[in-house]
């Protein structure tokens, strides 16, 4: 079984893959699976952000002063 990249790999490649589409000398069917490839990606980087997002509680001063964590709201 393949391990998801993390998100900092899946950046890296995704960079990857756009300077290979940005030269323009790929044969087509190198292209479309390197946006294939590109587009999962994406989907996994933004499936790992919502995931970090809903982990993220915020800090308030609580009535005694002291930190209180809250639910994080996107607003």
């Amino acid at each position: 079984m393949e391990k998801k990249p993390t998100f900092e790999e899946a950046m890296d490649r995704l960079n990857e893959i756009v300077s290979l589409l940005e030269k323009g000398d790929a044969p087509l069917e190198q292209s479309l699976t390197l946006f294939e490839e590109g587009t999962a990606l994406i989907k996994s980087c933004g499936q790992l952000l919502d995931s970090a997002e809903q982990k993220v509680v915020k800090l308030q001063k609580g009535a005694d002063g002291e930190p209180v964590e809250t639910l994080f709201d996107a607003e």
